[in-house]
Formats: structure tokens, C-alpha cells, sequence
């Protein structure tokens, strides 16, 4: 230890309070570290099982479920388009108006369609601007609609059934054929990065404009 004039500069004492504190500041860094990647791959800090309000109160159950209407039927894009769509009002109403006629119910939905515009839907699994997703390549690869959009037949009320975070979707793209998927054209390819083989899926282009 450091002297000045033979003596310490810290009593024995305080060199030991000193060096208790930086153990307990470090396990409480790591504490923290730890608590915070814990929360950031929580359902819950990605409202995994909560539903988004509505226009309509629509229920997949009811469409899907009972009626056994096919994904595609009312989200005509996904099995082709990077966008899966949200079902037009004439389609909608096309229904309702023949089969069950719930004028109140309907009411912004035509609204929307006397003014030129669309219903305004509450998305449940839009992802961050800077994440670029493409449905028909997943239906290509063989990724059906519940691996990321859960049972969706047995929602009275749509919710996120997965976290989709960068963690969930990797752990998907490093390892396809855990969940039935099969990568397609250069998906199958494997690339070289920083001396390590990595599959092409893995590749942060891939997933990030």
C-alpha cells in the first residue's frame, strides 16, 4: 500500500471496508446485468398474452375456430406477400351482410368505407421499423401461421402468443428444423464470419434493413 512520511494512507480498516465495497458493487453490477437481459426476454416486457383494442370486436375463435375459415381467406398476403394484409371491408361486410347482420357491431367499418379509407386495425405483432420480415418466405420454408401467431382458432380476442424479439426469431433461424421449418434458396447456404461457420439465416442482413 502506498506510504506517505511510513505510514499508510489507509488504516487496515478502511482498506478492508474498501475492498468489501468494490465485491458487493460488483455482484450487485452483475445482479443488475442479469435482472435487466431477464426482463428484456420477459413475455411480459413484450405483451406476450395481452390483446390490442379494436375497431370490431372480432374473434378468431368464432372465424377460424368455429367457422374454420382459412388464414389466407381474410389475410390474403401471407403465404405469398412480405405483409400478410388485413381483410378489406367489402370482404367483411360481404359476409355479414348475408350471413350475420350485426349492424352496431359494424358500424366503423362502414364509416371507413363511405369515406374512401380503410378500418383502422390495432396491430398485435407489427415489429420495429428496422426489422425487415417477409410472410411468404416463412410460408415457403414451411412455417405455419401458430409458430409465430399461437393457437389463434382459440382467441376470442387476438393476443401475441411469442415474445418476437431478435433472441426468440435467432434461435428459429440458427436452428429451422427444430420447428418443422426448411430454409429455402440461399437460406440453406452456410457463411463464414469472423472464422466461425454460421448459417446463412443467422446473418444480420438477413433480418435487418
Amino acid at each position: 500500500m502506498p506510504e506517505e512520511s511510513g505510514r499508510p494512507l489507509f488504516s487496515p480498516r478502511a482498506d478492508a471496508r474498501l475492498r468489501r465495497a468494490m465485491v458487493v458493487g460488483a455482484l450487485l453490477a452483475a445482479l443488475l446485468a442479469a435482472t435487466a437481459f431477464a426482463m428484456a426476454r420477459s413475455g411480459s416486457t413484450w405483451r406476450v398474452g395481452e390483446a390490442a383494442p379494436q375497431p370490431i370486436p372480432f374473434s378468431h375463435a368464432i372465424h377460424a375456430g368455429g367457422l374454420g375459415l382459412d388464414c389466407g381467406f381474410c389475410h390474403a398476403g401471407a403465404a405469398r406477400a412480405a405483409g400478410a394484409g388485413m381483410p378489406p371491408g367489402e370482404l367483411c361486410l360481404g359476409c355479414h351482410q348475408q350471413v350475420w347482420n350485426v349492424s352496431a357491431q359494424f358500424a366503423p367499418v362502414r364509416a371507413a368505407l363511405q369515406g374512401g379509407g380503410s378500418t383502422t386495425w390495432s396491430s398485435v405483432h407489427r415489429l420495429p421499423e428496422h426489422v425487415r420480415f417477409h410472410h411468404g418466405a416463412h410460408a415457403a420454408a414451411g412455417v405455419g401461421c401458430t409458430a409465430c401467431h399461437g393457437a389463434v382458432e382459440e382467441m376470442p380476442r387476438t393476443v401475441r402468443a411469442e415474445p418476437l424479439h431478435m433472441g426468440w426469431c435467432l434461435d428459429c433461424h440458427r436452428d429451422p428444423a427444430a420447428r418443422g421449418a426448411q430454409p429455402v434458396g440461399l437460406g440453406r447456404l452456410a457463411q463464414q464470419h469472423g472464422g466461425a461457420t454460421l448459417p446463412a439465416l443467422a446473418n444480420c442482413t438477413v433480418c435487418h434493413k
